[in-house]
C-alpha cells in the first residue's frame, strides 16, 4: 500500500516558518491580486489565497473588477501596482474573461513583483538554473518529494502535460536535480510503455483517470497534480486512486496533496520578493 503524500500537514510546517520570518521583516509583505469576473472557482481560489496571506502575517490587497473591464484598464492598474512601493507582488487570477488575451497582462508584470513565475525574465532565469521565484505548483511538487525522501538524482521522471504552468518548468527543475526527464503529452505514442520505466510519475493532464494501475511501476512515486471536478461534484484527479495505491510506493490524495503546496509555495515567492525589495 503506498504511503501518502500529505501536502496539507507539509503545508502547514512550512507556513509555521514563513509566518515566523514574515513577522521578522521591518513591515508585514503586501500581496496584491487582481480578480477580474465572477468564475466561481477563481472566487474560490481568491478566498483561500487571502486566508492562507493572513494566516502567515502576510497583507493582502484584492482588486475585484467586472467581467466587461477592457485590456488597457488591466494593465493600467497592473502599472500602477508595479510601481506601488507597498506592493511586494502581484497575482493576476487566471482565467481572465472572455475577450481578454492574459499574455500582455503577465508580461507588464513588473518582474520583481511576479510572484506567480509567469513573466518571461523570470521564466528565462528558470531555464538558465538561476530562478528568481520557482513557480508554485512545480515548487510544491518538489517540496513534497524532499519531504518523503524521494530521490530525483539518476531517477527516471516521467510527467504527463506540457502546460507553461507545470510541465515544462517542472521538467526543468526535475532536470536540475539531475532527473532523467520525459515530457509526455497528447500526441506521444504508447504511453502506458514510458510511464511504466518511471521512477517517480507526475501527471497535470486534467483527465481523470487517466493513469491507472497498469500504468505504473511497481514502488513508483505518483503526484498527482490534476484537480477535475465530477458531475457530483467531487474533486478527483488524473490518477485511479483505489487502484494505483496498491501499486505505487508513493501517492499523493486529491484533494490534500499538491493543492495546499502550490497555495504555500506562493506564499514563499511573497516572502522573497519582499525580502529582495527590502534588501534583506
Amino acid at each position: 500500500m503506498a504511503v501518502r503524500l500529505d501536502g496539507a500537514a507539509l503545508a502547514a510546517k512550512l507556513k509555521e516558518r514563513i509566518r515566523r520570518e514574515a513577522a521578522a521583516l521591518p513591515t508585514p509583505p503586501m500581496l496584491a491580486v487582481v480578480l477580474a469576473g465572477e468564475d466561481p472557482a477563481s472566487l474560490v481560489y481568491v478566498r483561500g489565497k487571502e486566508r492562507d496571506c493572513a494566516e502567515c502575517g502576510i497583507r493582502t490587497r484584492t482588486h475585484r473588477l467586472p467581467a466587461e473591464v477592457s485590456q488597457e484598464e488591466l494593465l493600467v492598474l497592473v502599472d500602477t501596482l508595479n510601481r506601488d512601493e507597498d506592493v511586494d507582488g502581484i497575482l493576476v487570477q487566471l482565467p481572465l474573461p472572455m475577450g481578454l488575451d492574459s499574455r500582455p497582462i503577465l508580461h507588464a508584470l513588473s518582474p520583481e513583483k511576479d510572484v506567480d513565475c509567469f513573466h518571461p525574465l523570470n521564466a528565462g532565469l528558470l531555464a538558465l538554473g538561476e530562478p528568481r521565484f520557482l513557480p508554485c505548483t512545480p515548487a510544491g511538487v518538489l517540496e513534497l518529494l524532499d519531504a518523503y525522501a524521494i530521490p530525483i538524482q539518476g531517477r527516471r521522471c516521467l510527467i504527463l502535460g506540457r502546460s507553461l504552468l507545470v510541465g515544462r518548468p517542472l521538467a526543468q527543475l526535475l532536470t536540475t536535480r539531475n532527473g532523467t526527464v520525459t515530457l509526455c503529452h497528447s500526441k506521444t505514442q504508447d504511453l502506458p510503455a514510458l510511464t511504466r520505466q518511471a521512477d517517480i510519475l507526475v501527471s497535470a493532464a486534467g483527465r481523470p483517470d487517466l493513469v491507472t494501475a497498469d500504468m505504473v511501476k511497481p514502488g513508483a512515486a505518483v503526484v498527482d497534480v490534476a484537480m477535475n471536478r465530477g458531475a457530483d461534484g467531487r474533486l478527483t484527479g488524473d490518477v485511479d486512486f483505489p487502484a494505483v495505491e496498491s501499486v505505487a510506493g508513493f501517492l499523493t490524495p486529491v484533494p490534500g496533496g499538491v493543492g495546499p503546496m502550490t497555495r504555500t509555495c506562493l506564499l514563499q515567492n511573497v516572502l522573497r520578493a519582499a525580502r529582495f525589495r527590502r534588501n534583506c
